[in-house]
């Protein structure tokens, strides 16, 4: 029987059968878990050669090649490094590109754990660091030195949500030598495919979305023909590899994202219409809301939305925030998003240089999970009555 081709074929379809082919290991539907640091050689000269397809853990077995190449089939990318976390999705390109004497613009809305990376280690090892308004799209060119070789951007942005015109921002660095990374988390290569943007190092905090159910971390890093080979020598250098049981376990969450995405896309909708015209709400922080005004870029780029965004409040400040965390029973407070169950935290700015609001209120970041809306809209309300009854 041949070997089917789902490329043209429908998202849920590719991501039941992306990555790996059951007939490779006599049939069974999915790939070996393999736990490896040593592999043997068959004799001395492909030994000294490393003339096999494996030939260490950190470079790879078959269990991390399936999920690499299940993400390559997604993003359109020229190969795929797995790494432990989120931020190490970050730090090895960042790392793997930059060097002292460089300089690299970061978009001033960036996720705090890159920002503080950038701050500490990057400077440290003689990087000059900037960042920039989210919404300056072309005019990043302004911004470029000689130096300039890694543009970062993340789009929406993190807490507060504004859409960046990726196109304009990665034509405008390339013009001047610079590589375009974009941190996708937020939308998934499902939603959006920065490589076909412009974008040359798509960056995935696995733990969310693609894993599922708040249990692991992981991260992946995919490139275009150009930027490939340079993360990934970086990448074998840090030797910054992840288990391969957590590596299994996010290819097992990909086969069920498209319909959890699909829910969480609906379900935070519905919410974010809903707290739309919520006393005490000033305003909603959602791309896919006609009120949000980078809802025309994301309608342009983007196929869909989501389960995180973010509510104003119209007035208060940290009593009404705690009064309304406090009062939520199926929400839980904690970090992190992506997974079936609704989360909630308080935003914060302070560490922002440009892209500081003004803002009305407080900020309060929901991820809406997979419960029912209904009871999920409920809980909000009583965090909203809470907050309205705080005082100062």
């Amino acid at each position: 029987m041949a070997k089917r081709d789902y490329t043209e074929m429908g998202i849920n379809t590719r991501l039941a059968h992306a990555g790996n082919d059951p007939r490779d290991y006599f049939g069974f539907v999915n790939p070996p878990v393999v736990h490896a640091s040593t592999v043997l050689f068959p004799n001395a000269a492909t030994l000294a050669a490393r003339a096999q397809k494996y030939t260490y853990g950190t470079r790879g077995t078959p269990t991390t090649d399936a999920l690499a190449n299940a993400i390559d089939e997604l993003e359109g990318s020229a190969g795929t490094i797995i790494v432990p976390s989120g931020l190490a999705a970050v730090t090895v390109p960042l790392l793997a590109f930059l060097s002292a004497g460089d300089h690299v613009l970061i978009v001033d809305s960036v996720y705090h754990p890159t920002r503080n990376f950038a701050d500490t280690m990057l400077k440290r090892l003689g990087v000059e660091v900037d960042y920039y308004d989210p919404h300056v799209g072309a005019g990043i060119a302004a911004l470029m030195k000689p130096n300039t070789k890694v543009v970062f951007t993340e789009s929406p942005a993190s807490n507060t949500f504004e859409m960046q015109d990726i196109p304009a921002i990665a034509k405008a660095a390339h013009e001047r030598g610079a590589v375009v990374m974009m941190d996708n988390t937020w939308a998934t290569p499902l939603y959006f495919k920065p490589l076909d943007h412009g974008v040359d190092v798509s960056i995935h905090a696995a733990t969310k979305y693609p894993a599922g159910h708040s249990d692991l971390l992981l991260g992946t890093v995919s490139a275009n023909a150009a930027s490939w080979e340079r993360l990934h020598q970086g990448f074998l250098t840090l030797g910054c590899c992840a288990a391969p049981d957590d590596v299994y376990q996010v290819l097992r969450g990909l086969r069920t994202m498209g319909v959890r995405l699909e829910r969480h896309q609906e379900s935070a909708l519905d919410i974010a219409r809903w707290l739309e015209k919520q006393p005490g709400v000033a305003r909603v922080l959602h791309p896919g809301l006609e009120s949000h005004p980078g809802h025309a870029i994301w309608k342009r780029d983007f196929s869909g939305a989501s389960g995180i965004f973010s509510v104003v409040f119209s007035g208060g400040g940290q009593k009404q925030a705690h009064a309304f965390l406090d009062a939520l029973e199926i929400f839980g407070l904690g970090y992190s998003w992506g997974g079936y169950e609704s989360l909630a935290v308080h935003v914060f700015l302070g560490d922002r240089v440009v892209a500081k609001g003004p803002y009305e209120g407080p900020i309060l970041r929901l991820q809406i999970g997979l419960e029912n809306v209904e009871d999920l809209k409920a809980d909000i309300a009583k965090g909203l009555a809470a907050a309205a009854a705080a005082k100062d």
